[in-house]
């Protein structure tokens, strides 16, 4: 069943295979996955940026304190929203963000590891991104997404579903 080969095993990893890289064919396959998210309007606001080059994969880790496991991945995705292209404030956050868990299961059904860092709405993090990678003004990010080959899986959680959270009609 779907459900228990893809959605119900995901994990957030935090430890890779140091040294392996990912092909531009896989990122292009990934992306597209990520870009068939849902959007408000169908906008489409977002924007990534892969960055695989170990300078700058060090310089995101002193920018961000809880990425610190990025030196061993393959690569870092920033995903970005674009403010012009969004009908109401702050809808890039939402569609970037359907585009994040896209783009997370998209990288466990490609046998890869991620973990999702946010950047927003930490305003000193996005504008430190922002300078980093060159971002326009009107160019946000969301989030980093760590990825690369798994060494190591966690191990999969208790069982999360909790009917008390389900309610019908009413609360």
């Amino acid at each position: 069943m779907f459900l228990e080969a893809g959605l119900l095993t995901r994990r957030s990893v935090r430890q890779f295979e140091k040294g392996r890289k990912i092909s531009k064919n896989d990122f292009e396959d990934l992306l597209k996955i990520a870009m068939y998210a849902p959007s408000g309007y169908n906008k489409q606001p977002w924007e990534f940026v892969v960055v695989e080059d170990e300078a700058t994969k060090d310089k995101i880790i002193q920018i961000h304190s809880h990425a610190s496991f990025l030196k061993d991945a393959s690569a870092a995705i920033i995903v970005c929203g674009d403010t012009k292209q969004q009908l109401d404030e702050n809808f890039w956050v939402v569609d970037t963000s359907a585009a994040i868990e896209n783009l997370l299961l998209a990288i466990h059904g490609k046998g890869l590891g991620g973990c999702w860092c946010a950047i927003y709405p930490y305003e000193d993090r996005m504008k430190e991104f922002q300078k980093l990678l060159g971002l326009p003004e009107h160019i946000k990010p969301n989030a980093l997404v760590v990825v690369g080959y798994p060494a190591k899986i966690p191990p999969q959680p208790q069982d999360r579903f909790k009917k008390e959270k389900i309610h019908y009609e009413k609360w």
